[in-house]
């Protein structure tokens, strides 16, 4: 099985608005690079989308996947956002995590990522993908959410 990568960043902003444009998953195509479309397949009325169609070309990652998301939110945005792939073409595996924790500073956001492929890829570029999905997903969240 492949292993998780992990980075953190702070952001200057309370939990909630951090959370509001995670949550906003339908406008990932405007911020966040690799996200190329994404549809909201299901939402249980709680307001969280629940299954999601994603398009991504992240490189040498490129794929159209499913995934599954879980809210474990608290009333000021804190808490985590995680997701597992349901199916995809390319994509064995694309589990993650966003955890948010108010700090003095704002808002400390810690992503993991867990990327696995159908199609045999040498582990350091792997890795490699996995770090720059991470590290430009942290980067533009931070610059969305501050800009707003």
């Amino acid at each position: 099985m492949a292993d998780t990568t992990q980075s953190s960043i702070t952001i200057d902003a309370e939990p909630g608005a951090v959370l509001d444009v995670i949550a906003d998953l339908e406008a990932y195509p405007d911020w966040a690079g690799e996200i190329t479309k994404v549809e909201i397949l299901a939402e249980e009325g709680d307001g969280w989308p629940d299954r999601v169609q994603m398009t991504m070309d992240a490189g040498v990652i490129k794929d159209t996947y499913t995934l599954d998301y879980d809210w474990d939110i608290a009333e000021d945005g804190s808490g985590t956002i995680s997701w597992t792939l349901v199916e995809a073409s390319v994509l064995k595996a694309m589990d993650g995590t966003y955890t948010l924790t108010a700090s003095d500073a704002g808002t400390d956001v810690e992503y993991s990522l867990l990327v696995d492929l159908k199609i045999p890829v040498l582990g350091m570029l792997k890795r490699k993908a996995e770090r720059v999905i991470i590290d430009t997903a942290l980067k533009e969240l931070k610059k969305r959410v501050e800009s707003l």
